[in-house]
């Protein structure tokens, strides 16, 4: 199980990363509520995700700079209905384009990962709050 989380996580973040709104919003549920502590409301389902995820990638650019996202420390607990609940901390670092990287920020994040339908029944998340250090 930890493999297959770990895993989620890094394909997840990657869509994030790397802009792909559409991707990443594909591994939450349709009605899925995801709540940071930096907003004053959660974006709710598939299409509020895409549009906070446009939002925030039009943000960095602007910046000029990459953001990359380090999840790791799983508590995964097997919830009696299948589905996971999932505490894990995020490290993302932001890169400027001359190369020279830092801490931009330091997360906790907490899930409710669900199977999905399908040969394959991913995991999806259902529910996801994000804690920023300081916030």
């Amino acid at each position: 199980m930890y493999a297959e989380v770990a895993g989620f996580y890094a394909r997840q973040m990657r869509h994030l990363d790397e802009g792909d709104a559409e991707g990443w919003a594909a591994t939450f549920t349709e009605d899925a509520v995801c709540w940071l502590s930096t907003r004053a409301e959660p974006m709710r389902g598939r299409s509020g995700l895409v549009a906070g995820v446009r939002t925030a990638t039009a943000a960095i650019a602007a910046a000029g700079e990459q953001r990359r996202h380090m999840t790791g420390m799983f508590e995964i607990e097997e919830r009696p209905d299948g589905s996971l609940d999932v505490r894990a901390n995020t490290v993302v670092y932001a890169t400027s384009a001359n190369g020279e990287s830092r801490v931009h920020q330091v997360c906790t994040c907490v899930d409710t990962l669900v199977r999905g339908t399908g040969p394959d029944a991913p995991l999806l998340v259902s529910y996801r709050r994000i804690d920023v250090d300081g916030t």
